[in-house]
């Protein structure tokens, strides 16, 4: 019972943001990107602040000393990010996003050590082309079987957008001191105000089903509020390290989601998902020699879950000195947004 308190609060979130790449493949339907990503966060703020407050009780002045930085951030994650994924979504599968998504940390990690200057072991390195590898075989071959050759939909290249929007996302957070519930709370109010005029501007408002409605609700509690919340716990219960490897979860569970749904799932999406994570496991693993330690970067499947993981899929960052200390005693990636 122990165990399972403890082990739940990762696993749900990462099944909650998995749920978002199966429920944003049904609502771009019923909901143009715009409207989809202005509604999630417009839904998620009021959530947000009681979470934030209830679990980091905000200096918002703080916070908002760093207005700059915050907009920047709710540009590349809630606004760049979101809206990239849904409109990938319209052309691509969700099984695809999630395999895709979950290359971000070695985007992330090349990033670091090109702007940042950080270090990669040699088997990161190989877990990084091993990631690439993957992710290629699902994009060229992904959308169909042997016999139709290779192709790239337009959804797989706003894809990859996204994951590269979201590699600057988690590079940029790395200059901010505001703790990470409140930080994601202030970029997706900034994020609000950038997108109620973006979305006067598109037109009519949509008029979604029951079930469009329905799923909608769902992206707001869920994927948008409730994971962050079960992703921080636990990242303040196992360490920052331990919790990343539940990052490893989101495509797995995206597949699962989408073949009980009757989605079609063919073996390149299988495996080339399977390279991914086999490369981002080999990306991300702690060093043997504690004097050569990995590179350690941010990331999860989702804006605002960072700050932990060791590969956002949340957050989706600023992390705080324990984080830090967390992260050179054994490892870290996927982790600003607390993966998507």
């Amino acid at each position: 019972m122990h165990s399972l308190r403890r082990f739940a609060p990762p696993v749900l979130a990462q099944l909650f943001w998995a749920t978002n790449f199966i429920f944003g493949a049904r609502l771009i339907d019923e909901f143009t990107p715009v409207e989809l990503t202005t509604y999630r966060w417009l839904g998620a703020l009021p959530l947000l602040l009681v979470i934030a407050w209830w679990l980091e009780r905000p200096d918002w002045r703080a916070a908002w000393a760093e207005w700059k930085w915050h907009l920047l951030q709710a540009m590349l994650g809630m606004v760049g990010y979101t809206l990239l994924l849904y409109a990938a979504l319209d052309t691509s599968s969700s099984v695809n996003a999630a395999v895709i998504s979950a290359m971000s940390p070695a985007t992330i990690t090349i990033a670091a050590v090109i702007l940042l200057g950080e270090r990669v072991t040699r088997i990161g390195v190989v877990g990084i082309a091993l990631s690439i590898v993957g992710v290629l075989l699902v994009v060229l071959a992904g959308q169909g079987d042997a016999a139709a050759g290779f192709s790239v939909s337009v959804g797989d290249l706003l894809l990859v957008l996204s994951v590269l929007s979201w590699t600057a996302y988690v590079i940029v957070s790395r200059r901010l001191t505001t703790p990470p519930i409140t930080a994601t709370t202030v970029q997706v109010a900034l994020s609000v105000v950038v997108l109620l005029p973006l979305l006067l501007l598109t037109g009519a408002p949509a008029q979604p089903t029951d079930a469009g409605w329905f799923g909608l609700a769902w992206i707001i509690v869920f994927p948008s509020a409730l994971a962050y919340l079960l992703w921080n716990i636990a990242a303040a219960t196992l360490g920052p390290s331990k919790t990343g490897v539940f990052l490893n979860l989101l495509p797995v569970f995206t597949t699962i989601i989408a073949i009980a749904l009757g989605d079609v799932v063919t073996i390149w999406q299988i495996v080339g998902g399977l390279i991914v994570l086999v490369g981002v496991y080999l990306a991300t693993r702690p060093p043997r020699v504690a004097a050569d330690p990995p590179l350690y970067a941010d990331g999860a499947g989702e804006p605002g879950a960072a700050h932990t993981a060791p590969i956002e899929i949340i957050g989706h960052g600023h992390p705080s000195p324990d984080d830090d200390a967390a992260a050179i005693d054994s490892g870290d990636a996927r982790g600003r947004d607390r993966a998507e």
